[in-house]
C-alpha cells in the first residue's frame, strides 16, 4: 500500500489552504465510505484530510430557527439527541440506518451525502425537509439546496478547495411531520433497492397544506418529485389521493436493472413507498408523533 498523508486542521481556514495545495487530497468527515474505497483502489488520494477536529464541523445545534448540523457530526450523536428525532424523526430514521453500530460512532450525514451514492438514505429525508449545503472554499462561503448538490454518482457541486462544512434545516412549521421508508433485500446492513421520504403539513381542517416527496436509489441522483407532492396538496390523504401520489413516484422513477432489481420492480416499489411513507408522515402529524 502506498504511503499516505494524514492531515487534521482544527480550523475551516487551514482546511482551504491543505486543499488548495493539494487538490489530490480527499476530505475525511467519518472514512466509513472514503477508506473502503481507498483499500479497494477506487479512490487513491494523495492524503486525508479529516475535519472532525474542526469545532464547528464537529457540533450541532438546533434552535428556533431550526437545526445547524456540522458535516463530521457522527449519525450516533445525532441520534441521541431527543430533539433532533422528535422535529425530524423521518430523517432520524435515515440517520439511523447508515451502517451499524460501530459504523455510526464515524459515519456522518455530511459524509453520507458527499460520497453522493444514489442509494444513500439521508440525501431524500434532507431534501424533503429543504435542507441546504453551507460549503467552504477559497471564494468564502455558499449554500445550495441538497437537491442541487449531488449531480451524479459519486460526484457534487464541490469545486477545488471547497468543503461541507454544514447542513441547515428549518425547523418544521405547526402541524408538519416527515417519514423515511426503504426496501433493503435482506433485514441487516444493506443498500436501499428503493427509498422514499416524505414531509406533510396539514391544516387545522386535516387538509394537506404543503407536500414534499424524493425518491432513492431510482435515478442517478435523488429524485425530488414536484408531482407526488402536488397530488398530496389539497387533499385530505384519503386512499385516491395517496394513490395518486404513488402513481406520480412510480412514473418519475429512472432506475436500472441490476441484480437487485429490475426496472418494472423498483417503479412498483417507488409507488408502495411513497403510498406508505406519507400515510406514516400523516399518523405522526396527527398523532403528535
Amino acid at each position: 500500500m502506498p504511503a499516505i498523508r494524514y492531515e487534521a486542521p482544527t480550523s475551516i481556514p487551514e482546511a482551504i489552504r491543505l486543499m488548495q495545495a493539494d487538490p489530490a487530497a480527499s476530505v475525511m468527515a467519518g472514512g466509513t465510505d472514503l477508506l473502503v474505497q481507498f483499500r479497494a483502489g477506487v479512490k487513491q488520494p494523495s492524503a486525508f484530510i479529516d475535519i472532525k477536529r474542526i469545532p464547528e464541523l464537529a457540533s450541532f445545534s438546533i434552535d428556533a430557527n431550526g437545526l445547524r448540523l456540522g458535516a463530521a457530526v457522527c449519525a450516533a450523536e445525532l441520534g441521541e439527541s431527543a430533539e433532533f428525532k422528535r422535529l425530524w424523526p423521518g430523517l432520524a430514521e435515515a440517520a439511523a440506518l447508515i451502517g451499524s453500530t460501530q459504523i455510526q460512532g464515524r459515519s456522518s450525514l455530511g459524509g453520507n451525502l458527499c460520497n453522493a451514492s444514489p442509494a444513500a438514505d439521508t440525501p431524500c429525508s434532507l431534501i424533503v425537509n429543504h435542507a441546504e449545503c453551507v460549503i467552504a472554499g477559497p471564494a468564502g462561503e455558499r449554500t445550495t439546496p441538497v437537491e442541487q448538490f449531488i449531480i451524479s454518482p459519486g460526484k457534487t457541486v464541490l469545486g477545488r478547495g471547497e468543503f461541507l462544512v454544514a447542513i441547515r434545516l428549518p425547523r418544521p412549521k405547526p402541524h408538519s411531520a416527515d417519514a423515511y421508508l426503504r426496501l433493503t433485500p435482506r433485514s441487516e446492513m444493506d443498500i436501499a433497492v428503493v427509498g422514499s421520504a416524505v414531509s406533510l403539513t396539514l391544516g387545522p381542517d386535516g387538509v394537506c397544506t404543503a407536500a414534499r416527496v424524493a425518491l432513492a436509489a431510482v435515478a442517478p441522483t435523488p429524485l425530488l418529485v414536484p408531482e407526488a407532492a402536488a397530488a398530496l396538496v389539497g387533499s385530505r390523504l384519503d386512499d385516491e389521493a395517496l394513490s395518486r401520489a404513488a402513481a406520480a413516484a412510480s412514473a418519475a422513477a429512472r432506475p436500472i436493472d441490476d441484480k437487485r432489481g429490475t426496472i418494472a420492480y423498483r417503479r412498483q416499489i417507488a409507488g408502495v413507498l411513497t403510498r406508505r411513507a406519507v400515510a406514516m408522515a400523516c399518523r405522526r402529524v396527527k398523532g403528535g408523533y
